[in-house]
């Protein structure tokens, strides 16, 4: 009966685990409509913590992570954002959609392909 009784608490525990997740991840959704990214980052650091032992929430929540830095034209910090993605999570649906996103950014002028950028060291 002991053992019962644990395993049942185990796994409400887990259930309420996700749903609390679930719960942030679509605040800081609603938020991101509103345009309150301060908001939506604060969210994502709740699920973040609640979700790690759940990696596959990780894409979506650093892709939005990305969005939010877009919104707040920190275009450079939500290209490296997408970058991470594309590196970590290569199959994910999120990897395409962050290829997409740096593309859009290349095009606007806000993030200079590799190729243009040259760095030469300044001569004293």
């Amino acid at each position: 009966m002991r053992f019962v009784l644990i395993a049942v608490l185990a796994l409400s525990a887990a259930g309420c685990t996700r749903w609390s997740m679930d719960h942030h991840l679509n605040n800081a959704y609603s938020a991101y409509e509103r345009g309150n990214c301060e908001q939506v980052m604060l969210e994502l650091s709740k699920v973040d913590r609640e979700s790690r032992s759940r990696r596959y929430v990780q894409p979506e929540v650093t892709m939005m992570r990305g969005q939010c830095l877009e919104r707040q034209k920190l275009f450079i910090d939500a290209a490296q954002t997408y970058q991470f993605i594309i590196a970590a999570y290569p199959q994910s649906e999120y990897a395409y959609r962050a290829r997409a996103r740096l593309e859009t950014l290349e095009s606007l002028g806000h993030y200079p392909t590799r190729s243009a950028t040259v760095v030469r060291p300044t001569r004293f």
